[in-house]
């Protein structure tokens, strides 16, 4: 029998943690702790979302399932500990209930992303809000009133009344997300952009929202989110601070690798700004640089963790 000394055990035991670790996603040193993703989109294979996630460094991704429920639970079931997955599809469709409900009850963690040529306080919306409250599930919602080229609509548009939706339906844990929701940050914000630039006004309906109801959370994805929290360092450090259990970190990334290949922002000319750059990188740099590490940890893990009841393993 070969005899090792308690320093070599001790060395070994640390050496296979590590890399039991690795294999899991569980540990990535590009940013100090574990990283989850809460707004990811299914890319067009399954080996793509995995190089997107390891190349940007997030451990476990929510994905955001459009009508694509039985790719998304196959990606989870080959990786378990990696990928969760909410879903989405037409809300107007006679079927909408009873899919969503079935959805949840195969495993779905939410609702989302909700991106529609509707009012987000209209029927079809309201709908699908009273159900989430009912099964105890997320929703995410698009807010969009500028378009982002010509003939492309707009999506989930009366965001400066969607207090109305926060008091009808306090059950239901509401999640913001996309231009109107971030723009709204600044109260002189009057729908003249997108993507609103320069010093931020305090306090804008989203601010006071956030602060306001318990039911209301932010996804900090996307240009929208980044953009947001680009314009105003003094603001950014003071809003996270505030905000610290109501914001989640989300990619929203179009980029291939994790590193800004391809098109970070696809169809999207009006968030020119993220042209090859890799969107979760670049917000998981503004988000580290601009609170401590406690509230850092709360942002990119523990409060996607508590929103959407996402399972350890």
């Amino acid at each position: 029998m070969t005899h090792i000394t308690r320093r070599e055990f001790l060395g070994t035991a640390v050496a296979l943690a590590a890399a039991a670790d690795a294999l899991d996603g569980t540990a990535d040193a590009t940013w100090g702790g574990q990283i989850l993703d809460c707004h990811f989109h299914l890319r067009g294979d399954g080996a793509g979302n995995l190089v997107h996630m390891d190349g940007c460094g997030v451990d476990k991704a929510v994905i955001l399932a459009f009508d694509a429920v039985d790719r998304a639970r196959a990606l989870q079931a080959r990786h378990p500990a990696r990928i969760a997955w909410a879903i989405a599809m037409d809300i107007t469709r006679p079927e909408a209930e009873s899919r969503l409900t079935q959805a949840i009850k195969d495993g779905g963690l939410g609702f989302g992303e909700l991106k529609f040529h509707v009012e987000a306080d209209g029927p079809e919306l309201q709908r699908v809000y009273a159900l989430a409250g009912e099964l105890g599930v997320p929703v995410m919602v698009h807010f969009q009133e500028v378009e982002h080229y010509p003939g492309e609509g707009l999506w989930g548009t009366g965001f400066k009344r969607f207090e109305a939706m926060l008091k009808k339906y306090p059950k239901t844990a509401f999640i913001g997300h996309a231009d109107a929701f971030w723009a709204n940050v600044d109260a002189k914000y009057a729908e003249e952009a997108s993507y609103p630039t320069g010093p931020i006004a305090k306090t804008g309906i989203t601010d006071k929202l956030l602060g306001d109801y318990p039911n209301l959370f932010g996804d900090l994805s996307a240009n929208s989110g980044n953009n947001a929290m680009s314009r105003d360092a003094a603001f950014t450090a003071d809003f996270l601070t505030r905000h610290q259990d109501k914001l989640i970190f989300g990619s929203d990334c179009g980029c291939t690798d994790g590193k800004g290949a391809g098109n970070a922002q696809q169809n999207n000319p009006a968030a020119a700004r993220m042209k090859g750059k890799c969107v979760a990188r670049e917000t998981l740099t503004l988000l580290r640089g601009s609170t401590s590490p406690e509230v850092f940890r709360k942002l990119t893990w523990a409060n996607g963790h508590r929103v959407y009841r996402v399972p350890a393993k």
